[in-house]
């Protein structure tokens, strides 16, 4: 069993695996193709991505592939928190631009669906904290992509709590929106 709850963008999905717990801790079936397809998901996943952030404030994104090689990720996080982001960078989409948030966190067990056309980002809210998302397509370089995380004309409300933000050389030269090759 699990919950799948559209956000802000209805593409993009909140997926929140049943937890069994006692006093020993929980069990949760992180994936399971079969119940995603039964909740309408069909998606094949071929590749596994782990990320570790030492630290509060670090700042991943926003990344995406281009087509042939775009990628549907489903994220989760087993130690810590994040705040997740996807934005829709479908040219002509009626929600071109636009973007969804979701915390995503080791102990609420949920996880985030971030479709293809869509780039993805997320800031650590705490220490030490581990991601592990699944991807329907490997990692090209050739197809890899970046928007600026702070673009303006995006708007993201990331959370100054963690601020200033840690963040990679390719995200910090990462182009703005109307500078970047996007899905048409």
């Amino acid at each position: 069993m699990l919950t799948v709850t559209p956000l802000a963008l209805s593409e993009v999905l909140e997926i929140t695996p049943r937890r069994f717990g006692d006093d020993r801790g929980f069990f949760s079936e992180t994936y399971n193709a079969q119940r995603m397809a039964e909740a309408g998901i069909d998606l094949v996943f071929v590749q596994d991505n782990h990320s570790y952030s030492a630290a509060a404030g670090v700042l991943r994104g926003l990344h995406y592939q281009l087509a042939p090689r775009a990628q549907d990720k489903l994220v989760r996080v087993v130690r810590g928190a994040i705040l997740d982001v996807a934005v829709d960078i479908r040219r002509g989409s009626p929600g071109f631009g636009k973007w969804a948030a979701l915390e995503v966190s080791a102990e609420k067990g949920n996880q985030i669906l971030v479709p293809k056309g869509f780039a993805h980002g997320f800031v650590t809210l705490v220490d030490n904290t581990e991601v592990i998302y699944k991807v329907t397509d490997f990692y090209s370089p050739d197809h890899d992509r970046s928007i600026r995380f702070d673009d303006a004309d995006i708007g993201v409300d990331w959370p100054q709590a963690v601020a200033p933000f840690t963040l990679s050389q390719k995200d910090e030269a990462a182009p703005l929106l109307r500078d970047a090759e996007v899905f048409e």
